[in-house]
């Protein structure tokens, strides 16, 4: 999947900029190449059928991170101390 950057929703980048970057050291020994999930018995069993793609899904985490990283930034630069979550 290709992705471009439109507008301002990221300004400070540039294309070519490395924007996430992985540590080997915290891949697991037996960590698997391809996750691939079938909703197969979901949809059989439930009738459960996905309301939005993997692609439109991606675009709302992103943009409700995005939205975080403003209010953080927001009250932290008025003197607002905020917590932040992070993962281990």
């Amino acid at each position: 999947m290709e992705t471009h950057i439109i507008g301002d929703n990221a300004p400070a980048l540039k294309v070519g900029d490395v924007v996430v970057q992985i540590d080997p050291r915290y891949y697991r020994p037996t960590e698997v190449e391809t996750l691939l999930g079938d909703p197969t018995k979901a949809k059989e069993k439930l009738g459960w059928v996905p309301e939005i793609t993997l692609d439109q899904m991606i675009v709302e985490m992103v943009a409700n991170d995005l939205d975080q990283a403003k209010q953080h930034a927001l009250l932290s630069k008025h003197g607002y101390s905020v917590a932040v979550g992070k993962e281990n």
